[in-house]
C-alpha cells in the first residue's frame, strides 16, 4: 500500500510542537484591521493551539 501524501496546506499553516500540539495562526488578521480595537488585534497576532477534536484529523494530513 503506498504512502499517504502530506497536505501541503495544512503543513504551510502550522506548526506539530515537540509535545504533539499544534500551533496555527489565529483568524481575522489578514485586512479589514482599522476597525477592529487593539485589543482585539493583539489578541489576533498570538499562535493558537488547534482544539483537541481537530487535532488527530490534522496529523493524519500531517503523515505523523
Amino acid at each position: 500500500m503506498p504512502k499517504q501524501k502530506t497536505h501541503k496546506g495544512i503543513r504551510k499553516r502550522v506548526k506539530v510542537t515537540a509535545s504533539g500540539k499544534i500551533k496555527h495562526r489565529r483568524t481575522g488578521g489578514g485586512h479589514l484591521l482599522s476597525h477592529k480595537s487593539s485589543k482585539q488585534r493583539r489578541g489576533i497576532n498570538k499562535t493558537a493551539l488547534m482544539h483537541s477534536s481537530t487535532v488527530a484529523t490534522s496529523l493524519v494530513k500531517l503523515g505523523k
